[in-house]
């Protein structure tokens, strides 16, 4: 339980900052598990039996821009969930979000294709995607915030990287179980070999549900009740008061999440349609990436603490920008092992800012705006990296399905990313007293 001191600072126990992180982490980890199941299904599944054409690409394209629908909803539900967590508290947001995502994701397990109920069934897919993105969007920056503000103040890196692991492990999780029904023969696994991994977001749900309740609520958050110091509208205030810290935020988690999609989504659709390789090696490649990304985010968390976020930010966009085109050259080659470091090297370098963005976005904004901040730093980020996948498709097409182009954003992407981060600490919000260590 959290105590008042006489300095203000609430004080909270190493063993609560831990559960705390642990709950952020493992409710993140169903989100983006759910989340990535989407990416992974419109690149192998749902261009062919919820989209269907005998233009694959169009196909494709079309697969690509539902899957675009749920990052353009992510803002929405920061909007909405940004609003209660500043208002109501973190922790009751965070149950519903990940109620709504699992519910969601289980719905479209027993959705009909386009063969059954016919042009229902990409719009029934495409309104789920919307509800998932909703939630998604109020998820990430109520994880952070939560986990932030119960963290010892020289341990927020670390903490502030729970939450992060839960992507790859969410990636490890949708893949893996993609990669285990893709054995399947073809007939069965279009039949319903496919729906195996979103019909068990309903038993994962239950065990994210139960750990969301057990977790305390912020201490910094209580104390804003005390103090009755909440923002009336925080979402506007953050918007008329706060667009500059907005505008960077966005710009400094734009590489680990659009770089993300693009050599892992894309990528998958590009080494399957265009490379003609097997989807297990393109799926296998995306499962030693994450691996390798925890080991990753773990550092960063750690390197933030010693350097600074705003440092290391910009230090793995610049990276990702110098790998861009040798990690496409890698996957060219179509060989096995050069597909799998191709896509583990870029996806480990774009890693690195992603590692520290929970710290990076909790420094720009005080904390009774953080919720709202956070949710909409990373969930305009999200917009834009929603339709990466498909801006990436159209370049490969006009370039005559060359990699040229979409190595060529992701090289602009890094590099939105490392500028981001060097404005950053011009921007950095008081220092506010969130917790030390009992």
């Amino acid at each position: 339980m959290a105590e008042d001191r006489k300095d203000g600072a609430a004080t909270v126990t190493a063993a609560d900052a831990r559960k705390v992180a642990f709950g952020a982490f493992v409710g993140t980890a169903l989100e983006w598990y759910d989340f990535f199941l989407y990416g992974t299904a419109a690149a192998l599944v749902f261009n062919r039996l919820y989209f269907a054409t005998d233009d694959a690409v169009v196909a494709t394209l079309a697969a690509f821009a539902s899957f675009a629908v749920g990052f353009v909803a992510r803002p929405l539900g920061a909007v909405i969930f940004g609003h209660l967590g500043d208002r109501i508290g973190r922790k009751r947001c965070l149950v519903v979000t990940v109620t709504m995502i699992g519910i969601v994701t289980g719905l479209i397990g027993v959705l009909p294709d386009f063969t059954t109920i016919g042009l229902a069934a990409p719009l029934l897919l495409t309104l789920l995607r919307l509800l998932q993105g909703v939630a998604v969007g109020g998820e990430w920056g109520g994880a952070v915030t939560l986990a932030v503000e119960h963290a010892p103040p020289e341990r927020r890196g670390r903490y502030a990287a729970m939450p992060q692991i839960g992507s790859p492990v969410g990636t490890l999780l949708s893949s893996g179980a993609f990669l285990a029904v893709a054995q399947l023969p073809p007939g069965s696994f279009d039949a319903w070999g496919w729906r195996i991994p979103f019909l068990a977001a309903f038993p994962l749900l239950g065990i994210a549900v139960w750990l969301r309740r057990r977790v305390e609520e912020s201490p910094l958050f209580e104390k804003l009740l005390e103090e009755d110091a909440r923002a009336s509208s925080p979402v506007r205030e953050v918007l008329v008061r706060a667009w500059p810290q907005l505008a960077v935020g966005a710009g400094s988690t734009l590489l680990g999440v659009g770089g993300f999609y693009l050599i892992t989504t894309f990528a998958i659709s590009y080494g399957t349609t265009q490379l003609d390789l097997p989807r297990s090696l393109m799926l296998g490649a995306t499962l030693v990436a994450a691996a390798v990304e925890i080991g990753v985010l773990v550092a960063g968390g750690r390197l933030a603490e010693r350097y600074g976020a705003w440092r290391v930010t910009v230090g793995g966009g610049l990276a990702s920008a110098l790998t861009a085109f040798p990690a496409f050259w890698l996957i060219d080659t179509r060989s096995a092992v050069a597909v799998v470091v191709g896509v583990t090297l870029a996806t480990a370098l774009l890693s690195v800012p992603y590692a520290v963005s929970g710290a990076l976005l909790s420094e720009l904004f005080p904390p009774h705006l953080r919720y709202s901040g956070v949710a909409l730093s990373a969930n305009l980020a999200g917009v834009v990296s929603g339709f990466v996948p498909l801006a990436a498709t159209a370049l490969l097409a006009a370039g005559g399905g060359s990699s040229l182009l979409p190595a060529l954003l992701l090289v602009g992407i890094a590099l939105v990313t490392a500028g981001a981060g060097a404005v950053a600490p011009r921007m950095f919000a008081e220092q506010d007293p969130v917790t030390t260590r009992g």
